[in-house]
């Protein structure tokens, strides 16, 4: 197997089709791939629709998720089933073409571990163009990314790089993030950004921040760090405004009776409140990223090349501790 697209599915009932048309029409000369379609508890007919597709193409898998764990998760699932020497990873509403796939392959097949698509001009709302600028440029500050580097939903991965990245077993895993731990070696490939085909995206502006809050405190201490760091310099800020005063109240007329002392204490014991949370959560933001075990996903439903389904009892519970090859 060449390569394998791994493809996350929620309320894209409308789009599976023509996706994997297109996917078809991209693949018509290479007959070595897998398309895995995760179904992530998806609340419409995306499943039924994916379980149709497998009945027509032997190149398509599908896995149903048991609830909704997340796009993360769900790719993580499709990673563990892939079978190809490179593995795609993109939407499921065609605003990432299958055609583009083979400008990545070739770019990647030069001796890169990942190749990321970039896009010059993206089809979505301004506030989510804003929303990556700012997680580009935090990616920079907390997880060491490459400047030059766009980081993509829509990238390809060398094999051993996928096997490295399921070693790792948050279960809030961030893809990205995870990649940009085990290699350097990355570079990135223009391609037309479009449309989405149908609906909407399921990313709101709160929902987009809450899932950036979960991948960063994940992946770095940095936030609790800087929480240190604001706690000891409202301290220090505390001893300089002491002094201050103290120079006021000695050499100067000018001077507020009763208060003073107040404010100082509680800007002081406020600060080092702070100061000390930072510390110990230092402590705990280690022990968490070390010892968190909760279930990345649990498969409800894998349907086979020949579109018949595997009992739930088969592709059991996919964790952090038990390996588990959903494909045999």
């Amino acid at each position: 197997m060449k390569i394998s697209i791994v493809i996350p599915v929620y309320n894209s009932e409308e789009c599976l089709l023509p996706l994997h048309a297109e996917v078809v029409k991209a693949f018509r000369d290479f007959d070595s791939y897998e398309l895995i379609l995760v179904n992530d508890k998806s609340p419409d007919n995306s499943w039924n629709k994916i379980v149709e597709l497998c009945g027509m193409n032997p190149h398509v898998k599908g896995i149903s998720l048991r609830k909704n764990f997340g796009q993360d998760n769900a790719i993580l699932a499709g990673l563990r089933a892939a079978k190809g020497e490179f593995v795609v990873i993109m939407d499921d509403d065609l605003q990432h073409h299958p055609a583009d796939i083979f400008k990545l392959y070739e770019k990647c097949k030069e001796g890169f571990d990942v190749c990321y698509a970039f896009f010059s001009d993206k089809q979505q709302k301004q506030w989510k163009n804003m929303g990556s600028w700012a997680n580009g440029k935090l990616s920079e500050k907390l997880l060491n990314k490459p400047k030059e580097i766009y980081l993509s939903p829509f990238k390809i991965i060398r094999k051993e790089v996928v096997e490295e990245l399921l070693q790792f077993k948050s279960s809030y895993s961030y893809i990205d993030a995870t990649l940009l731990t085990l290699t350097s070696n990355i570079t990135q490939v223009e391609v037309l950004h479009y449309e989405r085909l149908h609906g909407k995206g399921n990313y709101s502006f709160i929902k987009s921040c809450w899932v950036f809050v979960n991948h960063m405190t994940n992946y770095s201490i940095y936030p609790l760090r800087l929480l240190t760091i604001s706690g000891f310099s409202i301290a220090m800020i505390s001893f300089l405004a002491a002094a201050a005063y103290l120079v006021q109240y000695f050499f100067s007329d000018k001077r507020v009776e009763g208060w003073i002392s107040l404010v100082l204490l509680i800007i002081f014991f406020g600060g080092l409140i702070l100061m000390s949370i930072g510390l110990i959560g230092e402590y705990i933001g280690r022990i968490f990223l070390s010892v968190n075990n909760k279930a990345q996903y649990s498969i409800e439903k894998i349907i086979q090349q020949d579109g018949s389904p595997v009992s739930a009892s088969e592709s059991d519970t996919i964790n952090t501790s038990i390996p588990h090859t959903p494909f045999p």
